[in-house]
Parts: structure tokens; sequence; C-alpha cells
């Protein structure tokens, strides 16, 4: 029996994030990401929601030996739901048995002022996309995701996720241009010190 995999769609796209080997870009129809807030967090982050006739891009991995223990305290928030086969599209030469996080229903709602997106999560985000699937699969993640009103507070300068991937000048420029043009309201306020 071959291993289990993940399709990721947020942090897991950038690979300087885990380290599962041989991650491959794959597309899932019929979802859409949103920012959203739950109360097993106190910053909000992404997650997806059913929507039929819309396309995400991610990444897939294997799950060795099936042992999601790690991946499922990292994923804390969220629980795992398996993906059909008709609704991921990937170049893997097996039929793969596919999983994705999505957050525990009855927990989330929008973020807030006091629950914001961490800057440095986004930033690692959007770095995963640009090393995976260039300028094109970011503008295509910004269009593919709800909840741009949100509030992003400004932790550039001492990150706060635990798993920040430092930019670059040129690329933080890139992702600054990026959140200008979907009208993000950025702070340095914030009330909370921890992921």
């Amino acid at each position: 029996m071959s291993d289990p995999f993940f399709f990721g769609y947020g942090s897991l796209v950038n690979r300087a994030t885990h380290d599962f080997k041989k991650a491959r870009p794959a597309r899932v129809s019929g979802w859409r990401r949103q920012w959203r807030h739950t109360s097993l967090r106190e910053v909000a982050f992404l997650t997806v929601a059913e929507a039929p006739g819309h396309e995400i891009d991610g990444l897939i991995a294997a799950v060795p030996n099936g042992d999601w223990a790690a991946l499922d305290v990292r994923e804390r928030a969220y629980d795992r739901l398996h993906l059909s086969d008709h609704h991921v599209d990937h170049d893997h030469p097996d039929q793969i048995s596919i999983q994705m996080y999505k957050t525990k229903p009855g927990n989330d709602a929008h973020p807030t002022t006091r629950h914001p997106i961490l800057l440095s999560y986004l930033d690692t985000v959007i770095k995963g996309y640009l090393d995976t699937f260039g300028e094109t699969g970011v503008h295509d993640f910004f269009e593919t995701t709800d909840g741009w009103e949100s509030p992003v507070h400004n932790d550039r300068h001492a990150p706060i996720y635990p798993r920040h991937d430092p930019l670059t000048d040129d690329v933080l420029t890139f992702v600054d241009e990026k959140l200008h043009a979907v009208s993000v309201k950025v702070t340095d306020n914030a009330p909370f010190r921890r992921w």
C-alpha cells in the first residue's frame, strides 16, 4: 500500500517550512482559499471553503508510512478530509490517496484587529507560491483567496510565525506591491505574542 498524500494550499507550498520529500504541484477543483481566525489560535490563517467551479493550486507530498502525527500537530486547528480523485489534478504516476486540511466547523470566524493575519506568515506563503508557480502563480493565489479586507499585522521586524522564511528585498517589494493592489490594511498594532 502506498503512502497517503496531503494537499497543501498555504504555508505548506513553501518547501522551506517542511521536510516532506518529492513535493509536486497539484490543483484541486471545487474549493477556494479564505482567511479565517479560529478559537484554537490567536491569529488568522488560511483555510478552504467549498466553491463549485473554482480551483486552487498547491503542493502534494507523501506522508511517510501514513504517520500524520507531526503534520496534525502543525495543523492542529484543522480537520483532515479526503479528496476524491476527480477533484485533484496532478502528475504523480500512481493512483494516490490525498487529504487536505480545513478549519474545524464551528470554531472559525472572520479575522479581526485582535486576530489578524501575520505578515510573516503571508510572506512565507507568497514566497512558496513564487518559488513553485512564479509571478502568475502568486497572482492566481490572490485571485483564488477570499478575505483580503482582513487586517494584517506587520511583524517583519520580529517574525511571530515560527516557520517564517526570510525574503530578499526584491521579493519583499513584490509582496508589498501585491498587497497594495488588493488594498490590504497593514498595521503595527497587535495584542498577542505567540503563534
